[in-house]
């Protein structure tokens, strides 16, 4: 199964990434959500592990986007954000 990170960290990013590969599965990764949003349309992904705070899109606009366009992509959101209205928008996308 594939999973694709959606992370501008890049030591973050390949900290999930590695500990997603040790459990058997295959990681793409996108530092931006611009280049996420492209890789998540292409519908190859059984989950997404999305950052809130991406260069170019945040990480709940591309989670809305998607949305909009039916795209039912399971995704997980990795933050430090921890404001109550954050939670809020991201279990509504």
């Amino acid at each position: 199964m594939r999973i694709l990170v959606i992370e501008d960290d890049p030591k973050l990013a390949a900290f999930v990434a590695g500990g997603l590969k040790q459990a058997g599965f295959s990681v793409d990764h996108a530092a931006d959500g611009l280049d996420g949003l492209a890789l998540a349309r292409q519908g190859h992904y059984a989950a997404a592990v999305v950052d809130l705070m991406l260069p170019k899109l945040d990480g709940l606009a591309l989670i809305e986007i998607l949305r909009a366009e039916n795209n039912r992509l399971p995704v997980v959101i990795l933050s430090a954000r921890a404001k109550l209205d954050d939670r809020i928008r991201g279990l509504q996308a």
